[in-house]
């Protein structure tokens, strides 16, 4: 299968988990989703615990009261219809800026699996029109603010809602935004009257936040791998040792993220004309490197193990069925807390830590290559004329920039909680805060190895006659196919920077590596 089969391979819901690969398929690359053959079944079955409680005179959270602070008030038959509209129309109260296509993509796949799980209470026709509109590329316009992380991603939840109720606004499959009933009509779709128990069905989760880890730990694990061969490069280019990446020395301190990183390093390195020409102890007086190279494998090996962590914990989240009431296997309707985001958000912030210290450590190599007092001998800011030439030195402010950005993002929202609902919500997650600033963090770390690579990419180059690495040589080539990262005098440097961030988004630096050295962990 091609990699563009795979990507166009059906997702099924409703039967084993989904995994974060599927979940990045749909919301990225617009894979096709489908039920499970026994899915409907199930929801149906759940469907009728529902409508055999909503004539029953005990009041029954979601199904015959209001909710939130307003639980308290037991609504009369003839006005559940308008509850249910009432409690979409009011929650999708979000505000600012539109949030990302596959975001909102991965949002609606992950209510539709809950649903699919038979324990919401949803009708089958709600649950097909769902997916529908998913299916059709209808995505509806979700904005920036409006969720706490509790209960779930209510307002983000909402708009999604209010459009399957042919109400608000979505961008078609073409990205053009319209009223949604019209974009409905466009692909024959008939807008659903919700019942009872619906609203809150739809609402109710951590869909949005564990969308936006599902995606993040996707692009991370491609970046903490780019973070290896931009490190294993400015080692080359700065003409440091391969020694401290020896196998041995990392079975002494036995974290797996760590012993993958290294080895990264060591096949990126192998067979390096300029490692070679400096092996020689008595030629080259430098007893250890700088932090920064030498312990690259340690921080990069750290960030593994933490997105390892951040995965379980995710698919934990994509095993789960998150509604408040849930109807349970037994047929009990029952009130609960799973929809409290702090597992999602604890996690969310924890990868926002360890992206910007890859970023940090990222910045500081790439600064090594600009002074001429810890270079090895390459001129001032790798410029072609120093002086009438600045070379890299601004791409390093922008690092800089980046970085320091990321710090004040890897503040953790989740302990930050803010009471809401006269104080029924008394204590909230912030895991979509905490989600919103690592897709930042994402992109600025996305950039910064970027600059990283151009840097040793030049730096390497000035250690001509010496050759670099196949590896190495490898990843100069791929960079150079978009972007000019040679040496010579200064140009205009934006866009040589934009042409590696695109490199890097888009995997053609791993996979320029991978050609010469197999598959990297």
């Amino acid at each position: 299968m091609t990699n563009e089969q795979h990507l166009q391979t059906p997702v099924i819901v409703g039967g084993a988990r989904l995994t974060i690969d599927e979940v990045v398929r749909v919301a990225r690359h617009g894979a096709p989703v489908e039920l499970s053959a026994t899915a409907l079944d199930s929801v149906r079955a759940t469907r009728a615990t529902i409508e055999g409680l909503a004539e029953d005179t005990v009041a029954h959270y979601g199904v015959s009261t209001g909710f939130g602070a307003l639980a308290t008030r037991h609504i009369p038959v003839e006005l559940r219809a308008q509850l249910q509209r009432s409690l979409v129309r009011s929650h999708a109260a979000g505000a600012g800026p539109e949030v990302e296509r596959e975001v909102v993509r991965a949002l609606m796949l992950l209510r539709i699996n809950t649903l699919a799980t038979g324990r919401t209470g949803v009708r089958a026709e709600t649950l097909e029109t769902y997916l529908a509109i998913l299916n059709a590329g209808i995505t509806p316009v979700v904005h920036e603010y409006g969720s706490l992380g509790c209960s779930g991603d209510l307002a983000p939840l909402s708009h999604c809602a209010l459009a399957l109720m042919g109400e608000g606004l979505v961008r078609d499959d073409g990205g053009e935004v319209m009223e949604a009933a019209e974009a409905l009509a466009a692909a024959g779709i008939e807008p659903v009257e919700l019942a009872e128990k619906e609203g809150l069905a739809l609402i109710n989760g951590t869909d949005g936040m564990l969308g936006m880890l599902c995606l993040a730990i996707a692009d991370l694990r491609r970046l903490v791998t780019t973070a290896d061969i931009s490190a294993a490069m400015s080692v080359e280019g700065l003409l440091g040792t391969d020694d401290v990446f020896a196998p041995d020395l990392h079975e002494l301190r036995p974290h797996p993220g760590q012993a993958r990183s290294a080895e990264n390093m060591r096949k990126v390195l192998a067979d390096s004309p300029i490692r070679e020409s400096h092996r020689d102890p008595e030629a080259c007086t430098r007893v250890q490197d700088a932090y920064s190279l030498r312990c690259a494998p340690q921080v990069a090996g750290g960030a593994r193990d933490t997105i390892d962590h951040a995965s379980r914990v995710a698919e934990w989240e994509l095993a789960s069925a998150i509604d408040n009431p849930v109807v349970t296997l037994d047929g009990r309707v029952e009130s609960n807390g799973n929809f409290h985001g702090a597992p999602v958000a604890y996690v969310l912030d924890f990868l926002a830590i360890v992206a910007a210290d890859l970023a940090s450590i990222s910045e500081r190599r790439t600064d090594r290559f600009l002074d001429k007092a810890r270079s090895n001998g390459l001129p001032p800011f790798l410029a072609d004329d120093p002086g009438v030439d600045s070379g890299l030195m601004i791409a390093q402010y922008t690092q800089a920039a980046m970085v320091s950005e990321m710090k004040r993002l890897a503040v953790p929202a989740s302990v930050d909680s803010i009471p809401s609902s006269a104080m029924q919500e008394d204590h909230v997650s912030m895991g979509w805060s905490a989600a919103r600033k690592l897709r930042r963090s994402v992109d600025a770390l996305t950039r910064v190895l970027a600059i990283e690579l151009v840097a040793a990419s030049r730096g390497i180059q000035l250690r001509a006659p010496l050759q670099p690495a196949p590896a190495s040589a490898a990843v100069i080539g791929a960079l150079a196919e978009s972007g000019d990262v040679a040496p010579g005098p200064d140009r205009f440097l934006a866009p040589d920077l934009e042409a590696a961030y695109e490199a890097v988004l888009d995997g053609t630096v791993v996979t320029a590596a991978e050609g010469v050295t197999g598959r990297l962990a």
